[in-house]
């Protein structure tokens, strides 16, 4: 009997590497996939950086981890969709006063798509990525759930994915510690003490996001105002795309009080700074939906809401409106609720789906 045959998403990072080796063990038959999204590696340019300096995937490590393995492995050029669909993307919600999530975005678009149409393709099983989720089936249904280390779970980052993809997602690492991935990595032989995990958007990760902005789209550093939630002018801003809810940092303005930006008004070009009890609201509008639980959508439903990928989830109730759109009221308001970011709704451990908040 032949072995299931799996293709696997390997960025050249830790969390990739032990799925692959995980996989192995397991006696699946293993291709490993590295997709170039940004800048392409030069690897003799890159041998004088330091692994985590090298980009988005480390195609060294990658192509190391898979050798090792016994496994073949290929780099498949999907720069030109990544640029599509992620950096646009990510450019025009700065442009237009929100706050995109590229990460969402990628593994919706590019990542997860682009892996899943590939095995599709080439008549393979599954699609296994390093990703901190779970995939569960019960009374024959397929569901996306929280990883084990509640620490590192990455299913906030997932919830756009397709339903219908599930019974062929494998998320090796979902079931595990951290402290045991470094472990499985240390008896691969991987150069732990350079796997630093980066916290960083992969393509500013030269630099912060709005110096990455400025050089996309110098136009953006258009001078406006800071007003007050009274509409008092406050000061002068460098463009719109630089300032997000709850901001405190950078504002350049002497005030009796700390002062945070509470709102960006793109039609104004003015971005509204308020004392931190005001950047509190008990509710908000969520669009472009993608859900699990079609309920959702039919009737009010209770469940815990992250709106952010760092922010514990809260209670809430989610209200279906008549445009399609979601009306989220939160048991205790929320700080900082920023237009453009996923709030992802949860029962438990089990993703119901999400959607992009929405200017208020």
């Amino acid at each position: 009997m032949s072995r299931q045959t799996v293709l696997l998403g390997m960025s050249g990072g830790v969390d990739s590497s032990v799925a692959a080796s995980l996989l192995v063990q397991q006696g699946y038959a293993v291709h490993g996939v590295t997709l170039q999204v940004w800048e392409h590696e030069d690897e003799q340019v890159a041998a004088s950086k330091r692994w985590e300096e090298r980009g988005c995937c480390k195609i060294g490590i990658a192509r190391f981890v898979a050798q090792r393995l016994g496994i073949p492995y290929e780099v498949v050029d999907r720069r030109e969709v990544f640029q599509q669909g992620v950096i646009d993307d990510f450019v025009a919600g700065y442009a237009s006063g929100t706050t995109p999530n590229p990460c969402v975005r990628c593994n919706e678009r590019v990542k997860l798509r682009s892996l899943y149409a590939l095995a599709q393709e080439r008549g393979m099983d599954y699609v296994a990525t390093g990703h901190y989720a779970r995939v569960l089936q019960a009374d024959g249904q397929w569901s996306l759930h929280r990883a084990l280390d509640a620490r590192k779970d990455q299913s906030y980052f997932l919830y756009r994915i397709q339903a219908d993809w599930l019974p062929r997602l494998l998320f090796p690492v979902g079931e595990m510690q951290k402290t045991q991935v470094w472990k499985e990595a240390e008896s691969l032989g991987l150069p732990v003490e350079e796997l630093k995990e980066s916290q960083e958007i992969c393509f500013v990760s030269h630099g912060d996001y709005r110096t990455f902005l400025e050089q996309e789209r110098p136009e953006l550093k258009q001078p406006g105002s800071f007003v007050g939630v009274d509409g008092e002018v406050l000061g002068r801003h460098e463009g719109i795309a630089f300032y997000t809810p709850g901001q405190r940092r950078g504002l350049g303005i002497a005030a009796g009080q700390r002062l945070y930006v509470q709102k960006v008004v793109p039609e104004s070009g003015q971005v509204v700074l308020c004392a931190e009890d005001q950047l509190v609201q008990p509710d908000c509008r969520v669009a472009d939906l993608s859900l699990f639980d079609a309920a959702i959508s039919r009737q009010p439903v209770e469940a815990d809401v992250k709106i952010r990928y760092a922010t514990p989830a809260s209670a809430a109730t989610l209200l279906p409106l008549t445009d399609g759109a979601v009306q989220i009221r939160f048991h205790q308001p929320q700080r900082a609720l920023s237009p453009g970011q996923s709030a992802v709704f949860y029962a438990g451990d089990r993703v119901l789906g999400g959607g992009i908040i929405q200017r208020s």
